[in-house]
């Protein structure tokens, strides 16, 4: 059963960096290196919809987290881009997936930005972000803010793209720490006797494909990844893949197992509302920067990556 999880994993990240392609099941199928007969039953027994239900599903996702994030983006070509043929089927699709239109999907919105630039969170409670002051450097810019007498920076830089190995997990994952160290634990298990790791240059990365404010938590889909040299080869349940380089803003953050939420919500609302830039359609994740255990109050130091561009 790995090998054929490995397979899948390749079809999903197939579907995520072709879109806006016209997908079908002979080519998914052949990416898959299982028979044209049979993929399609396997990809349903797998991930519990059908591979047609799976493209559309996060086609519409994705397509609903442009239009929160680019507001003045027309709806056809956020509706093109998602991979519709045009705006009269991506419509109809869009609301019957979500209800609403996706002009009101955008209205609905606005009261929310309202408030996060405001410096409110989803409760309508004051931010705990302090913002102290902002340093303009020759490559980036850093916004430096106070949470909880802990300095928390922001800054937008250009990232190289990394090579990972990883394993993929769908399903819940919010604040279940078991399932990261299990999940981290392998991947350590097979990386370390094929001399992968580099305990002064290897990076622990959570990759999050999914918005999960918009996907039912069933079917969010999480990589757990350590960076790997270039031309390291798949095995098992690992698999290989990039994570795209570009411009990223990116949270420095010290914080408890409770508090990745509120971090999350920060960063890419309130902070990313009033900075001049608007997030893209790479994947974000977060870089783990030490283990909790030697920290002295067990605290999680983090950097959260969301990838940005000039607002338009």
């Amino acid at each position: 059963m790995n090998e054929y999880h490995k397979r899948i994993n390749r079809v999903l990240d197939y579907i995520e960096n072709n879109m806006d392609k016209n997908l079908t099941l002979e080519e998914l199928a052949d990416v898959s290196c299982f028979s044209r007969f049979h993929f399609a039953r396997i990809f349903a027994s797998l991930m519990g919809e059908t591979l047609f239900q799976f493209i559309q599903r996060v086609r519409l996702e994705k397509a609903a987290t442009r239009l929160a994030a680019d507001p003045r983006e027309a709806v056809i070509n956020i509706a093109l881009e998602c991979g519709f043929a045009n705006a009269s089927s991506f419509s109809k699709s869009f609301k019957s997936h979500f209800g609403v239109s996706p002009s009101g999907w955008r209205s609905n919105l606005r009261q929310v930005q309202s408030n996060l630039r405001k410096g409110k969170s989803k409760a309508g409670k004051e931010s705990k972000f302090i913002y102290r002051d902002t340093e303009y450097r020759k490559n980036s810019t850093v916004w430096r803010y106070e949470m909880n007498k802990s300095e928390v920076k922001v800054e937008v830089k250009e990232v190289e793209p990394m090579t990972v190995a990883y394993i993929r997990h769908v399903g819940p994952y919010a604040g279940d720490s078991d399932l990261f160290g299990r999940l981290f634990g392998q991947l350590y298990q097979w990386a370390g006797p094929r001399g992968v790791i580099d305990p002064e240059t290897t990076k622990c990365i959570s990759i999050y494909h999914d918005n999960p404010e918009i996907t039912d938590e069933t079917k969010l889909r999480l990589s757990v990844c350590v960076t790997v040299p270039e031309g390291t080869e798949a095995e098992g349940d690992i698999n290989i893949m990039t994570v795209p380089g570009g411009k990223y803003a990116i949270g420095h953050f010290e914080l408890d197992v409770t508090e990745y939420g509120e971090a999350w919500s920060f960063l890419c609302g309130e902070w990313l509302s009033t900075s001049g830039y608007e997030p893209d359609d790479r994947p974000c994740f977060e870089m783990m920067i030490n283990n909790p255990e030697d920290h002295p109050e067990g605290k999680h130091i983090v950097d959260i990556y969301e990838p940005v561009r000039a607002l338009k």
